[in-house]
């Protein structure tokens, strides 16, 4: 079996060591096809490819699994997912995922999903669990995955995506990444690929997940550009804009438009948004929706009132 890792990677030389030496120091019964797209960064990136290129050439790194094939390119990008997608254009593999360059995998994760792939039918994605890690390295914190669900799924994105593998031609049967989006293209991904391809959850750690002020999932200033993305991409595969996702987009418009001073208050936010989610979510849906509905169990009723309680203790 081959593996293709694809590495996109821009203006991250002081992580990208440690991200490609996760991917060739891994170990097991497989062929890793191993790609990085740099796009055309200034740092010491490239300098860093082509140190452990050259390693590999000279027989100086040693293949832990049953033989690595190390390719690369420099060049500019209409971002990441187009960039992801000149890497897959290049893959040799049956299975495939990308690790971003700040993040790494844990060891023996790959020889986890080739022994994954290898069951009888084989699933077409695979995907396991994720630590969250500090800007040093040091774990804060786990991902929150779970068995997979397609309805879920509208609610919650709990694939993780470095942790998440696919087979390459179900990936190519439904168009690969949507290169429109910035935000959220591995979510799209999971959703189109639920329609076709049975998914088989892993209930291990396989990677790590890097959380420092550079991450593009963490700036404050892309948070509602993110929550919107995420709920227009609901609503176009499921005709239906949930109400937690629409709660989060408002929330994050609160925050962005007060004050400093008071959107560190979360009674502030939560007060400001409430209304503004209940119109929002009706304008949407043209009323409210069973999928909603359903939604309101005692374990999310149970939710919102620790929440609440938690608000009132701040005060």
């Amino acid at each position: 079996m081959v593996i293709t890792v694809v590495t996109p990677s821009y203006n991250q030389g002081r992580f990208l060591a440690e991200t490609i030496e996760s991917i060739l120091g891994q170990e097991g019964d497989f062929e890793l096809d191993y790609v990085i797209v740099d796009g055309a960064s200034t740092d010491d990136s490239v300098e860093i490819i082509q140190r452990y290129e050259r390693l590999l050439a000279n027989g100086e790194w040693p293949a832990r699994c049953n033989g690595i094939s190390y390719r690369w390119l420099s060049e500019k990008d209409r971002g990441q997912a187009d960039a992801l997608m000149k890497g897959f254009a290049l893959a040799k593999g049956e299975v495939a995922t990308w690790l971003n360059s700040d993040d790494t995998y844990l060891p023996g994760a790959l020889a986890r999903v080739a022994d994954a792939f290898r069951r009888e039918p084989p699933p077409g994605v695979v995907f396991g669990k994720s630590r969250y890690t500090d800007e040093r390295g040091a774990p804060v914190g786990c991902y929150p995955t779970e068995p997979f669900d397609h309805g879920r799924l509208a609610v919650a994105n709990f694939l993780c995506q470095p942790s998440t593998f696919f087979n390459l031609s179900d990936f190519k049967r439904v168009g690969g990444l949507n290169t429109d989006l910035h935000f959220v293209m591995d979510y799209d991904l999971w959703i189109r690929l639920a329609a076709t391809s049975s998914f088989s959850y892993i209930p291990e750690f396989l990677s790590t997940y890097r959380l420092h002020g550079e991450s593009k999932t963490m700036s404050p200033h892309d948070a509602v550009a993110n929550q919107r993305e995420a709920l227009k991409t609901v609503r176009r595969h499921y005709a239906w804009a949930p109400l937690n996702r629409v709660y989060g987009f408002c929330h994050c418009q609160v925050v962005d438009k007060l004050p400093g001073f008071l959107r560190r208050r979360r009674v502030f936010t939560v007060f400001l948004a409430v209304p503004l989610t209940v119109v929002t979510y009706l304008i949407m849906n043209r009323g409210v929706k069973t999928e909603d509905l359903r939604m309101l169990n005692r374990q999310s009723l149970s939710k919102l009132f620790k929440e609440w309680i938690d608000i009132y203790r701040e005060q």
